[in-house]
């Protein structure tokens, strides 16, 4: 009895590394299935795209699809206002949220703790009990149908506040209590001290924001009118025609050209999102 139960841990512990792969494996065939079939399908001509049983791997790919998208919309205008706003608003987000990160975790100030519950009370307001304010205020000021009126509203963050107040907290104080005997004020503290330490975090803000508004429909159904000013999520909608005439490739090699950006933008920043989170949890 006494030699049967170290064999049985043994051969549990040995088991324990290949069920892990096993799960590891299957869970990653459910998310990445959609996609392969999508690429697999936007390869295909559209009479191959109902058959059944369906084929991973395209007999015969073809690039018609692809073709096609660029002949019926006009993706380097809609990629360039998506590029642009997406841009802005990580780079603004970044700023925001380093600067009322660092407000929040460092400076003394009154009703400090009920401000930023307040700021995080924000995150449970969904944004389609938002929107009517915000297009009513951006009509007044002339921003509606315009790119400025998706970027400017974008800028203030909930998550990145939270996210970067946290970052703040794990660093130590001594930096910036050295730095004050010094003679530098907070927002020199602010700019050599702890702002540098912080560019991992940025970097993960500036990523989840990167991702998020290149995907974003919602608000640019409700505030661009005119198609020039349409970003590429919302010029795929002109897609949705070929759906009919039973086209779906080319509605999907459009959902593949949209996503090669942020998939590019994942994949560059994925090592500064990971020592971010890395580097936030050895602080914690």
């Amino acid at each position: 009895m006494s030699q049967a139960t170290p064999t049985l841990s043994r051969v549990r512990y040995s088991l324990t590394p290949w069920a892990r792969i096993a799960g590891l494996t299957v869970c990653a065939l459910l998310t990445l299935g959609p996609v392969i079939w999508t690429v697999a399908t936007s390869l295909r001509t559209p009479a191959q795209s109902f058959d059944l049983p369906p084929q991973i791997i395209p007999t015969h790919p073809t690039t018609a699809a692809y073709r096609g998208v660029f002949q019926q919309i006009d993706v380097w205008l809609l990629a360039l206002n998506s590029t642009l706003v997406t841009a802005l608003i990580a780079v603004g987000q970044m700023i925001t949220a380093g600067l009322a990160g660092y407000a929040f975790a460092r400076l003394e100030f009154r009703l400090k703790k009920p401000l930023f519950g307040l700021v995080l009370a924000t995150m449970m307001v969904p944004l389609q009990v938002t929107i009517v304010p915000v297009f009513l205020v951006l009509k007044s000021m002339g921003l509606t149908d315009t790119l400025l009126g998706l970027i400017i509203p974008a800028f203030p963050t909930a998550f990145g506040t939270f996210l970067m107040r946290q970052y703040f907290l794990g660093m130590p104080k001594d930096l910036g209590e050295a730095a004050m005997l010094d003679g530098a004020g907070p927002w020199r503290i602010f700019r050599s001290v702890y702002s540098p330490l912080a560019t991992p975090g940025l970097a993960i803000v500036g990523v989840l924001a990167f991702n998020y508004h290149w995907n974003e429909f919602f608000r640019p159904l409700i505030l661009e009118t005119s198609s020039q000013n349409y970003t590429l999520p919302l010029g795929l909608v002109s897609l949705q025609g070929n759906l009919g005439t039973g086209s779906i490739s080319v509605v999907l090699a459009g959902v593949v050209l949209s996503m090669l950006p942020a998939v590019a933008v994942f994949v560059v920043g994925q090592r500064p999102l990971r020592e971010g989170i890395t580097s936030a949890g050895v602080n914690r």
